[in-house]
């Protein structure tokens, strides 16, 4: 377990994206390659290859596509040191987020949620912008077993988009692992840090792989 981490998680309310992809690597949950910073000084052996995103990374804002705390596909040092400038205006003692732009996929959204009656349970469902549009969830108590997690994929009702439909290719085992790894982290990290909800969101599900693009972690304090 990510002892370190975690100590750095605890007694938190919203944690910083870092952090909670920090966590997540801890448990070979792939996410993009990303490096902290915080004014256009740190830019300078930045060894990320572009295109790049650069992110609000607060405790203070959850939701920073709200605030227009994302910009996407940055193509050179020049374009990233203009929108860090930006950023640094638009909000004074932050840091930021800088991270590779993944190859696309079929969008999901996985998390874990603190549930009224069941406890601690793991959700997967149709990601990116229509997850609340098409509410096509899934949902069981942690922790899971293979099983379950196949179980759970096959209960959507946009199934067919992970089993070949029109030609698309998505590694259905990968997102299994994917969700026996999330289901593990929630059941190994609750002695230490009590989870109020996680959400990856997007997670690109693609031929070879899956990759969380973004994640959130809200704890109980």
């Amino acid at each position: 377990m990510a002892w370190k981490i975690l100590g750095e998680i605890k007694g938190r309310k919203n944690v910083p994206e870092n952090l909670v992809k920090d966590l997540l690597r801890a448990y070979n949950i792939k996410t993009p390659e990303y490096r902290v910073i915080s004014d256009v000084g740190d830019l300078e052996n930045l060894d990320l290859p572009f295109p790049l995103a650069l992110k609000l990374c607060s405790d203070r804002v959850l939701h920073k596509t709200d605030v227009g705390g994302v910009a996407l596909n940055i193509q050179s040092l020049e374009e990233l040191k203009e929108k860090l400038q930006e950023f640094n205006r638009r909000f004074p003692g932050e840091k930021f987020l800088v991270e590779t732009m993944e190859a696309p996929g079929v969008e999901l959204i996985v998390g874990l949620l603190d549930d009224s009656t069941f406890g601690l349970s793991i959700m997967v469902g149709l990601g990116g912008v229509f997850a609340e549009a098409f509410e096509d969830v899934t949902f069981r108590v942690i922790p899971i077993a293979r099983e379950d997690a196949e179980e759970m994929l096959s209960e959507l009702r946009g199934k067919r988009v992970l089993e070949g439909f029109r030609g698309i290719k998505v590694n259905k085992e990968e997102i299994v692992d994917l969700l026996l790894k999330v289901s593990k982290l929630g059941e190994e990290t609750a002695d230490h840090i009590k989870i109020e909800t996680m959400d990856l969101n997007p997670v690109f599900a693609r031929e070879k792989d899956t990759v969380v693009v973004d994640a959130k972690l809200v704890l109980k304090t």
